[in-house]
């Protein structure tokens, strides 16, 4: 298994797991592991979502969390990023063809790899990105999924020199016009700490540069203008009042205030027009709770271990607070 998964030095992986890869929407080889708490019986299980440029190995420390709150773990690269198949010739592109594969990649997930060999009941914690996938799917998950928390969701964009009001227009065009496999700027990945939107947290953004810098297979530059199209369309078609009466799972919204790159201000819209939603405001944190300073990661986990059915009880929708 430590080829499939890839270990250094100071992110150790959790002690009981397993992994390989299934396949995803036609044909997309997708790389899996399930990771097992130690408690008996298991609370249930976590099917965790990463967000865009993310992979297994970034969320040890997490998934170590849930594991010890009882919950078994089971998560994917999406397509086209970390150790799952790349879908262009150059593999340093970040694309996606339809949001729908992503989608249909998590059924495919939780039909062939969850249902069989994981715990019920089933949950799902989902980070930006995969927090896009889980809203824009989850009216076809009641039936599966017990409860979601999603943090930073990505229903909007903030970018660093141009409005979204034109980035939307700008991205349709390329599509339309053929060119929607382009990239729409340089690799971002060996930013530096200072002045970065993702985490306050120097250890934490020190272990993912050193996971990345070991491992440089498991990372993708920028994102392509379809795949830029693809999620920006689906980001406002799931904030609609129209998509969220169709989710009925009880939700949480893990909202880091100080979120620079999916406006903190949208996910609060969001949450206003969610009737199975519910905003918990982390202030002064930024886009990425799990990997944030503790002061501002441990209230994400104490939110969720809260509201899990199974943990002290769960918590219901009507008991949280912003």
């Amino acid at each position: 298994m430590d080829d499939i998964l890839h270990l250094t030095p100071d992110n150790p992986p959790p002690a009981n797991y397993t992994a390989g890869y299934f396949s995803g929407y036609k044909g997309v080889r997708l790389r899996y592991a399930i990771f097992r708490s130690d408690g008996a019986p298991a609370k249930g299980t976590v099917v965790l979502l990463h967000g865009r440029n993310e992979f297994i190995e970034k969320y040890f420390e997490t998934i170590r969390d849930l594991n010890a709150m009882g919950l078994w773990v089971a998560t994917f690269d999406l397509r086209g990023q970390g150790g799952s198949d790349r879908l262009l010739k150059n593999k340093r592109k970040g694309h996606v063809r339809r949001l729908a594969h992503y989608e249909r990649d998590l059924e495919i997930f939780l039909e062939q790899i969850v249902l069989p060999d994981t715990r019920l009941p089933f949950f799902l914690v989902a980070h930006s990105t995969g927090a896009l996938i889980a809203l824009s799917a989850a009216p076809r998950l009641s039936n599966r999924i017990s409860r979601m928390a999603l943090a930073a969701p990505y229903v909007g964009l903030r970018h660093e020199r141009l409005p979204i009001g034109l980035i939307r227009p700008l991205a349709a065009l390329a599509c339309w016009t053929g060119l929607g496999n382009l990239s729409t700027g340089g690799n971002r990945s060996h930013r530096p700490f200072e002045g970065n939107p993702l985490t306050s947290s120097k250890e934490r953004f020190a272990r993912t540069a050193n996971i990345m810098e070991a491992h440089p297979e498991l990372t993708v530059g920028a994102p392509t203008f379809r795949w830029l199209h693809e999620t920006l369309k689906g980001a406002k078609r799931v904030s609609q009042q129209e998509h969220l009466t169709h989710i009925t799972i009880p939700t949480l919204l893990l909202a880091p205030v100080l979120d620079g790159v999916i406006p903190y201000v949208e996910q609060e819209k969001l949450s206003r027009n969610f009737r199975a939603g519910q905003l918990v405001t982390i202030n002064g944190a930024r886009h990425e709770l799990f990997h944030e300073r503790d002061i501002y990661r441990v209230q994400a986990l104490a939110a969720i271990e809260a509201f899990m059915p199974g943990l002290d009880g769960g918590m219901d929708l009507s008991e949280t607070a912003a």
